[in-house]
């Protein structure tokens, strides 16, 4: 793997889905964890292969370049954005839960 990017979402990936296994959570809900966490790999990835091929096609700026770019990381965001609505809501309640009877 060439791209750092595509390195730190694999780790957080690889984290990430270890937390939703040992989460005391459905299957279902283990699923949508695991399953928003590897929408953003593949994101990634493909963010990865829009820059590399605008980059392969020339190195001088140019604005559809630019927006090629732009776009595939807005994506990237927006992945990332979903994965954490989906944490937060299934994630989280589940982690407090866990954590308030650990201090009971």
């Amino acid at each position: 793997m060439h791209d750092p990017g595509i390195r730190q979402v694999t780790i957080a990936v690889a984290v990430f889905t270890t937390v939703a296994v040992l989460l005391p959570v459905d299957r279902l809900e283990r699923l949508l964890l695991v399953l928003s966490l590897m929408l953003v790999g593949v994101m990634e990835v493909l963010n990865s292969a829009i820059e590399t091929c605008v980059d392969r096609i020339s190195t001088e700026r140019h604005p559809l370049s630019g927006r090629a770019k732009d776009y595939a990381s807005l994506a990237v965001g927006g992945s990332v954005l979903m994965c954490a609505v989906c944490w937060l809501v299934i994630a989280g309640p589940a982690m407090w839960r866990t954590l308030a009877s650990l201090l009971d």
